[in-house]
């Protein structure tokens, strides 16, 4: 036995205390450790919640810890767990390329593997969601090639419906994601990604009200999550798009994504209609600096490059997001 869980619990009154810790047992080395506080009011929801948070916490940890260590398996394990780990860095071209590359190689040894098609998918899918490839169309047809295939030979893999999930939104069709990301979400509840994705999929197609909730849910699941940056940019724009443009900028600044042209876009509509024009042009700047292409040079090509929405939400985008560019100074056209 590798690894083992061990915990304790403790109740005052009508509160509880559960203190859960994960051993390496091989060199007794702790790994990791989390306490979770709740009431007994409700004692199958805190099992829920404490249940899920340690299932999340422990794929985490597992992975980081079997990657550290030498491992006995094929080169192809070795080459997926490289590349999850260039992923799990900050969003660069060079990490994307590296986490491509290296899945890629894995393919090689193992091309029949659902797991390196729908991760090589999801990575091909997500670069090109981020804005850090200049061969978009080509990465899009890949992606939805080892998605499709991934899903054929393993209907039930919550791995292939992520990674189709990803496709679908990167051709800008996020009604068809939300039943890519239900579908994991059956198959696995403690799938944190696929709780904010769905969030971010319910929000264009007209859902506002579902977007935060969701987003929420997933940094509940997981409060030390390597990708909880995202979660906040979202947060930060479902903010935006409802004029709540103080707290849209909060959740923008502390998401850590400097680098990302789309949330300094966000930042400078958010500073422009916040009177705040000199911050406001310096994000839109940015935002044009970091971009692969033409995106930020005006309204109508930032809209023909990704922002259909619902007619819901195109409108609080036209009242909002677009109009503090246009603020920023983007022209029309």
């Amino acid at each position: 036995m590798r690894y083992v869980l061990e915990g304790s619990v403790r109740r005052s009154a009508n509160q509880i205390r559960i203190n859960a810790q994960l051993i390496d047992a091989q060199t007794d080395v702790h790994l990791w450790a989390e306490r979770f506080d709740g009431d007994t009011s409700d004692l199958f929801a805190l099992q829920d919640e404490v249940t899920s948070r340690i299932a999340v916490a422990l794929n985490i940890e597992l992975v980081t810890a079997e990657a550290a260590r030498f491992t006995e398996n094929s080169d192809a394990l070795d080459y997926m767990l490289r590349a999850r780990a260039e992923l799990l860095k900050p969003q660069s071209r060079d990490n994307y390329a590296a986490a491509i590359n290296l899945l890629d190689r894995a393919l090689t040894l193992d091309p029949r593997s659902v797991e390196v098609q729908s991760r090589l998918a999801t990575a091909l899918a997500a670069r090109v969601i981020d804005e850090r490839t200049d061969t978009a169309a080509v990465d899009i047809l890949r992606a939805e090639d080892l998605a499709g295939q991934a899903l054929a030979a393993a209907p039930r893999s919550t791995l292939a419906h992520f990674a189709k999930g990803q496709v679908l939104r990167a051709q800008r069709r996020p009604e068809q994601a939300i039943s890519e990301y239900e579908a994991v979400l059956a198959l696995d509840r403690n799938w944190v990604s696929a709780y904010s994705l769905l969030g971010w999929c319910k929000l264009w197609t007209g859902s506002v009200e579902e977007a935060i909730p969701l987003q929420e849910q997933a940094i509940r699941l997981s409060p030390r999550d390597p990708q909880i940056g995202i979660w906040h940019r979202r947060i930060g724009m479902v903010h935006l798009l409802q004029s709540r443009f103080d707290d849209a900028i909060i959740w923008f600044e502390k998401s850590s994504g400097r680098g990302l042209p789309h949330l300094h876009s966000r930042l400078a509509s958010a500073y422009a209609l916040k009177g705040e024009t000199e911050r406001a042009i310096a994000e839109l700047a940015e935002a044009r600096t970091l971009s692969y292409d033409e995106r930020y040079s005006s309204i109508d090509r930032l809209k023909v490059s990704g922002y259909r929405a619902a007619p819901k939400i195109q409108a609080l985008l036209e009242a909002t997001y677009f109009a503090g560019l246009r603020k920023a100074g983007m022209p029309e056209e």
